[in-house]
């Protein structure tokens, strides 16, 4: 018998599954991919970028022992910064737009962290300054997943390369874009091997009462963003990404969030221009922490009102 020694909850973080979608590809010739993300310990993409920030703040220095660390977030990167930051000794505290998934304040309540609410001040424009705020005080520190450049370096390192490893060959990638870190650091390592590769972005059409930071279409662009690496950039309702979330549950029995419907709804458009090739999404989540809010049963009903939802 082999011996193994213990891992640490940190050492669990990236090393997902990219899994082949064989029933949802829409021609025999395109192959569709999922790195399914809600396999890190927390549930999604975000435990990579919070281990790699707070790694990095530590080498730096900026981060001393004890501090209370603070975020804006409406969901994954606060649960990733509650479930990780406390094994090294941090409280956590963050503000969450009201409009967030209900279980999330659930979620973060059982981990331990500090919750203020916060109005959707032009979406997370307020969110994110009073976060700002709070970590000016003397022994707190702001993460900052919008701004640090560990966060999409985290993902040229792991993500993309876990993914050019596992393939042959790669012709788009789908991804949301969010902070950008994902879709830029992956983006960059995929093109090194494959520099004719569509990188396509994907964001959330939100409702009158959310809009701002989230959506491109408002006017603001990540600073992680280059918007000139993306290839295309597809606008995706909430009804339409929770139904592709509940295809992939039915045709490939992966329980996916509805971010990753919202990518696979882009990545069928994206087919529809392709006689063949390989199609990479990210999966960010699973979606356990959607069930309470029953977005599937809504999804048909009153599609308008699931845009005022932060569902990603």
């Amino acid at each position: 018998m082999t011996e193994t020694s213990p891992q640490t909850l940190a050492s669990l973080v990236g090393g997902t599954p990219l899994v082949e979608l064989t029933r949802l590809s829409p021609k025999p010739g395109v192959r569709f991919f999922a790195k399914l993300e809600g396999q890190n310990p927390s549930g999604s993409v975000k435990d990579r970028i919070v281990l790699a920030m707070l790694d990095a703040a530590e080498r730096r220095g900026a981060l001393r022992p004890g501090a209370t660390l603070v975020e804006a977030s409406t969901g994954n990167t606060a649960i990733a910064l509650a479930a990780l930051a406390p094994r090294r000794g941090h409280e956590v505290r963050v503000v969450l737009p009201r409009g967030v998934v209900p279980s999330v304040a659930d979620i973060l309540d059982l981990y331990g962290a500090r919750i203020e609410w916060h109005e959707p001040e032009a979406g997370m424009r307020g969110p994110v300054r009073r976060a700002q705020e709070i970590a000016a005080r003397p022994g707190h520190y702001a993460l900052g997943q919008f701004t640090d450049a560990a966060n999409a370096a985290c993902h040229y390192a792991t993500t993309g390369a876990e993914i050019a490893a596992a393939m042959e060959r790669v012709d788009a990638f789908v991804a949301g874009i969010g902070t950008g870190g994902t879709i830029m650091g992956v983006t960059r390592r995929l093109r090194e091997r494959w520099p004719e590769m569509q990188a396509v972005g994907v964001e959330p059409r939100l409702g009158d009462r959310l809009q701002g930071l989230r959506s491109l279409s408002e006017g603001y662009v990540p600073p992680l963003l280059d918007l000139g690496t993306l290839s295309r950039r597809f606008l995706v309702d909430s009804a339409s990404a929770i139904a592709a979330a509940r295809d992939a549950m039915r045709a490939e029995g992966i329980f996916a969030g509805v971010s990753s419907g919202a990518v696979l709804h882009a990545a069928l458009r994206v087919a529809e221009g392709m006689e063949e090739g390989n199609v990479v999404m990210m999966f960010s989540d699973g979606a356990w922490k959607y069930l309470p809010a029953r977005p599937w049963s809504g999804s048909d009903a009153d599609a308008e009102s699931l845009d005022e939802v932060h569902w990603w």
